[in-house]
């Protein structure tokens, strides 16, 4: 009899990083935090993570990073002040919003800078015995169903482990991690079963140009496989080389999202962001585009 799948509550989000390529912007800000038209970057992510019915959020913080947690709790005089003002409510209303309910939150911190798989292994302790997501907070993703939510809905088909991918043009590949599917051949559907994850392969070895994008659903079995993974890349604890290990006992799929990702860890990539979520916001969108089309020629 096949086991029932475990509910997806708890999300990672790992937000201890400097922030190196988008200085000096992030000499004092923390990089989740600049914002994207009226918003913090993170602010996004966790939308996303809530729309896919996630109850709990695990930040996996660093040094300098208290705004974060300050964001993300009432500001009493704030509030209180656009209360008592005329004109305000709208406001006042959206700004609500940012309050998360009590106890959805927490708050862990990376001490050291040992790589994104020991950023995740922090968490072991509020995750527990239970399946989680991973979202990585440079990478925005714009889409109609959130990112996660496709993810979730894939995950209860399945179960196991899933991690989003996304074509890129196969002259790119070198630049990013790319996943290899199980069977060669043509791929049909958004869910691939997976056999392994390359890192920056050459054109000419690419196992596909499925590019992974920053969103994982991964079982608790992770955190263990993590507690003893050796350093790799960068002398850093890397989260794919735990995974790779993983999946001699475990199924991996990937799945192909409906989106456009961003990465906002890059100048480029966070000058798209912005000009990406003005153009589509229901206020300024059309003043936007009109300014936009001024640098277009």
């Amino acid at each position: 009899m096949t086991q029932p799948v475990k509910k997806l509550r708890k999300a990672v989000l790992p937000v201890a990083g400097f922030g190196t390529r988008v200085l000096p912007a992030t000499k004092t800000i923390p990089k989740e935090m600049l914002p994207v038209v009226d918003r913090p970057a993170l602010q996004y992510v966790v939308d996303e993570a809530l729309a896919a019915g996630i109850e709990h959020i695990i930040f996996v913080t660093g040094r300098n990073k208290g705004a974060i947690e300050d964001y993300f709790d009432s500001a009493y005089e704030l509030e209180h002040s656009l209360s008592q003002k005329s004109g305000k409510a709208d406001i006042l209303k959206e700004l609500k919003t940012t309050n998360p309910k009590p106890g959805s939150m927490s708050f862990v911190r990376q001490q050291a800078p040992l790589g994104l798989g020991h950023a995740i292994w922090c968490a072991r302790d509020i995750v527990g015995d239970e399946p989680f997501a991973i979202l990585l907070p440079d990478v925005l993703v714009k889409s109609k169903t959130s990112c996660l939510a496709q993810m979730a809905k894939a995950y209860e088909q399945v179960g196991g482990n899933i991690i989003a991918v996304d074509p890129v043009p196969m002259e790119r590949v070198s630049s990013y991690g790319v996943i290899a599917p199980k069977n060669s051949g043509q791929i049909d559907g958004p869910l691939i079963e997976m056999s392994a994850m390359v890192e920056k392969p050459p054109v000419n070895e690419a196992p596909s140009n499925l590019k992974i994008t920053g969103r994982y659903i991964l079982q608790p079995e992770i955190m263990e496989t993590l507690r003893t993974q050796e350093a790799g890349a960068g002398g850093e604890i890397q989260l794919t080389d735990a995974m790779a290990r993983m999946m001699d006992s475990q199924a991996f799929h990937a799945f192909k999202y409906d989106g456009q990702d961003y990465d906002c860890g890059s100048k480029l990539g966070y000058f798209e962001a912005v000009a990406a979520y003005a153009a589509a916001h229901p206020e300024i969108g059309a003043g936007a585009k009109q300014i936009m089309a001024k640098f277009s020629t």
